[in-house]
C-alpha cells in the first residue's frame, strides 16, 4: 500500500508549546482577533478560528470601509492587527501605515524608507513585498534594499536596522520575515542575478546578525553536518552540494529564499524551501546542484541543519522550491505524526515527517503536469524521491538553442508563493493554482556582477483543454494525495487563501474579485469586485466583537507584471507577459484595501 493510504483522517493543526517560542508573541498568535504573522500562525496554516462569517452569512457581507495606499504596484501579503492597531505595507517604496481602528482608520504614523530606485531593476518580478511581522513591541520590516528594519509599534521610531544583501550584486528582497524566540529570521531574493542565496538570523533586540545559513557551498557555509544532517534518512556525507556543481559554479548558484517560513516550538524547527539554480540554462551547469530546489530544516537558534530534500534536482524549468510548508499533524500507521505539507512550482504536493524529512506523499495536484511521470516513491529504488522526467519535456534534450515545448506548468508554476490555507475542521488544504503552460528555450549567458544571469527565453500560454482558464482553486485531500475539489477561474489564482471556522474558505482573483466559497463543496457563497486586480492574501480580524475580512487589491506580481510595469513585448516578464496580456481588458493598477463586514 503506497504511503498515501497510511495517512488517517483527522489532521489537526500543529501543537505549540510556548515555553521554547516568543512568548508575547505567541500569546498574540494564539488570539484569533489579531493577526501578527502573514502566515497567521507559525505553522503556516492560515485558519481563522473566527467564526461569526460563516457559510451562512457570508452572502451579506458589505464594505465597511478602504483605505488607498498610494501606490500603484503589486500588493502582495495582508495588514497586520495587533490590539486596536492595523498595520499595512505597500510595494516598494514599501511605505508602512499604522492605522488606528478605534477612531476609523486614521493614520498614527507612517514610516517611508529612502531607498535608491536603482534597485527597482533589480527585482525580478514586480516590486512586491510580502508584508510585516510583528513581536515584542515591534513592526519588522524587509524592505526591497535587503534593509531589514525593526519599528516601534505605537510610534513608527525605528529601533534599529540592518543591511542583509547588495542590490548592486543582484541581492534584493520580496518576502516577510519570521520572529522566532529571541531572532528574526530572514531571507534573500536574487536568483536571476547569480547571487549565493541564505537565510540569516538577527537578533530581535538589536539587531545584531547571529548566523547565516548558504544554500549551497561548502558544509561550514551551508551550515550542514555531513554525518547529522540527512536526505531522506540518510547522512549527507561530506561536500554534498559541492559535488554537484561543476567548479566555482556555486558560487553563483542561486538557490535563493523569498519565500515563506515555518516554525514547530515542539521540535524547535524552523522550514522553509530554496529556489533554482543558476543560470535557466540547464546545460551550463550539470549536476544535481544542490542544495538548490530543496526543502530545509534548521534549528532557528544555531542555523545547523537537520535534514534537506530536494525536490527538482537539476532544475531546467525554474522550478522554484519556495512555497510555503504548512505544519499538521496527522495518524500514519494509527501513530500520531508530525507532518509537513508543500505544494511545489513543480507540480506536486509533498508531504513529510517534518521531524525527520521522510518522503511520504508525492502527487501531481494538476493533472496537466507532465514533465515528469511521477515522483519515484519505492524506498528500495536509487531514484527513490527523485521526479522520473518526461525526455521531450526536458529543456536540455538537444542542447541550447532547442525550444521545447509544451511543458507543463510554465516556470511560474502549477503554484507560485500565493499561499495555500488548511482546515482542521474538514482535513483540506485550499490551494490557488496556474493552469498554465510554456515554451522553454535556453540560450548560453555569461556571468556579470549585477546584471541579469538568466539564460533563457519563455512564452506563457493555458494549458490544454482547459477553454481558456489559466487557473484553478482547488481543495486537497491530504490523504489520498487527490483533488477534492476543484473551481475554475479565467486567470491564475495569485492570491493566498484564508480558511475559516466559519467553514468559509476566501480568496481572491487577478481581475480584482474577492470570492468566498463553502469549504466543504467549493461552492461560491459571494464574490465583490476590488479596484484592482488581487495577489494579496485574505485576512480576517475581530474589533470590538465584530468580524472583518480584509485584502489588499493592486494587480502586479509576476503574473500581472505587464500591466504592473507597462510592458507589451510578450516575451517580456519572464515570458508572463504574452500569457496574461488579456488581463489588461479586465482590471487596472491599484492599491487599495478593502474591508469586509455583515451588517449590523
Amino acid at each position: 500500500m503506497r504511503a498515501v493510504h497510511l495517512l488517517a483522517l483527522g489532521a489537526g493543526l500543529a501543537v505549540a508549546t510556548p515555553a521554547l517560542a516568543n512568548e508575547e508573541l505567541m500569546k498574540h498568535l494564539n488570539n484569533p482577533a489579531e493577526q501578527a504573522l502573514q502566515t497567521v500562525d507559525y505553522a503556516n496554516t492560515r485558519y481563522s478560528k473566527l467564526d461569526q462569517i460563516n457559510a451562512s452569512n457570508v452572502k451579506n457581507l458589505q464594505v465597511a470601509w478602504t483605505f488607498s495606499t498610494g501606490v500603484l504596484r503589486g500588493h502582495e501579503g495582508s495588514p497586520l492587527v495587533i490590539g486596536n492597531m492595523m498595520y499595512v505595507h505597500t510595494p516598494f517604496p514599501n511605505i508602512v501605515y499604522a492605522l488606528d481602528l478605534d477612531h476609523d482608520a486614521k493614520i498614527v504614523w507612517k514610516y517611508e524608507p529612502k531607498q535608491d530606485p536603482s534597485v527597482i531593476p533589480v527585482m525580478c518580478c514586480d516590486t512586491v513585498n510580502r508584508g510585516l511581522a510583528y513581536a515584542e513591541g515591534a513592526i519588522i520590516l524587509h524592505q526591497a534594499d535587503t534593509t531589514v528594519v525593526s519599528l516601534d509599534a505605537k510610534s513608527g521610531k525605528v529601533n534599529w536596522s540592518v543591511v542583509n544583501g547588495d542590490p548592486k550584486k543582484g541581492e534584493t528582497n520580496t518576502a516577510t520575515v519570521l520572529p522566532v524566540k529571541d531572532k528574526v529570521i530572514v531571507g534573500i531574493s536574487g536568483g536571476e542575478f547569480g547571487v549565493q542565496c541564505h537565510v540569516t538570523a538577527y537578533d530581535l533586540k538589536s539587531g545584531k546578525k547571529v548566523w547565516r545559513g548558504y544554500s549551497m557551498g561548502p558544509d561550514d557555509q551551508m551550515l550542514v553536518d555531513p554525518e547529522k544532517t540527512t536526505a531522506l534518512g540518510k547522512p549527507v556525507g561530506k561536500d554534498s552540494s559541492l559535488k554537484t556543481w561543476e567548479g566555482d559554479q556555486w558560487k553563483t548558484g542561486g538557490g535563493c529564499t523569498w519565500g515563506w517560513f515555518s516554525y514547530d516550538p515542539k521540535l524547535d524547527l524552523m522550514y522553509y524551501g530554496s529556489g533554482n539554480p543558476s543560470t535557466w540554462n540547464p546545460k551550463q551547469r550539470p549536476g544535481d546542484n544542490k542544495w538548490s530546489m530543496t526543502i530545509w530544516a534548521r534549528n532557528p537558534d544555531t542555523g545547523m541543519a537537520k535534514w534537506v530534500y530536494q525536490m527538482t534536482p537539476h532544475d531546467e524549468w525554474d522550478y522554484d522550491g519556495i512555497n510555503e510548508m504548512i505544519l499538521t499533524d496527522q495518524k500514519v500507521d494509527g501513530k500520531d505524526r508530525p507532518l509537513l505539507t508543500h505544494f511545489d512550482r513543480n507540480g506536486f504536493g509533498y508531504t513529510l515527517d517534518r521531524a525527520t524529512g521522510e518522503l511520504l506523499v508525492a502527487e501531481k495536484f494538476d493533472p496537466v503536469v507532465n514533465w515528469a511521470t511521477k515522483v519515484d516513491m519505492d524506498k528500495g529504488s536509487k531514484t527513490f524521491g527523485r521526479p522520473l522526467v518526461v525526455s521531450k519535456y526536458s529543456t536540455e534534450q538537444n542542447g541550447e538553442d532547442t525550444n521545447s515545448k509544451g511543458i507543463c506548468p510554465a516556470a511560474l508554476g502549477t503554484k507560485d508563493q500565493q499561499p495555500a490555507a488548511f482546515s482542521p475542521k474538514t482535513n483540506l488544504f485550499y490551494v490557488p493554482t496556474n493552469h498554465v503552460c510554456m515554451d522553454y528555450e535556453p540560450f548560453r549567458v555569461t556571468y556579470t556582477p549585477g546584471q541579469p544571469y538568466v539564460g533563457a527565453t519563455l512564452s506563457m500560454y493555458p494549458a490544454p483543454n482547459s477553454h481558456g482558464g489559466m487557473g484553478n482553486f482547488i481543495a486537497w485531500d491530504g490523504v489520498n494525495g487527490k483533488i477534492k475539489w476543484s473551481n475554475a477561474e479565467q486567470f491564475s489564482v495569485w492570491s493566498g487563501a484564508l480558511a475559516t471556522a466559519g467553514d468559509v474558505v476566501f480568496y481572491g482573483t487577478l481581475e480584482g474579485y474577492l470570492k468566498a466559497v463553502d469549504s466543504k463543496t467549493g461552492k461560491e457563497l459571494y464574490k465583490f469586485k476590488t479596484p484592482s486586480g488581487i495577489i494579496g492574501n485574505v485576512m480576517t480580524y475581530s474589533h470590538k466583537g465584530k468580524q472583518y475580512v480584509g485584502i489588499l487589491s493592486g494587480v502586479g506580481g509576476w503574473a500581472g507584471i505587464g500591466l504592473a510595469a507597462g510592458l507589451t513585448d510578450p516575451n517580456a516578464g519572464l515570458g508572463a507577459v504574452g500569457g496574461y496580456a488579456a488581463l489588461s481588458n479586465y482590471t487596472n493598477l491599484g492599491g487599495q484595501l478593502t474591508v469586509f463586514t455583515l451588517p449590523n
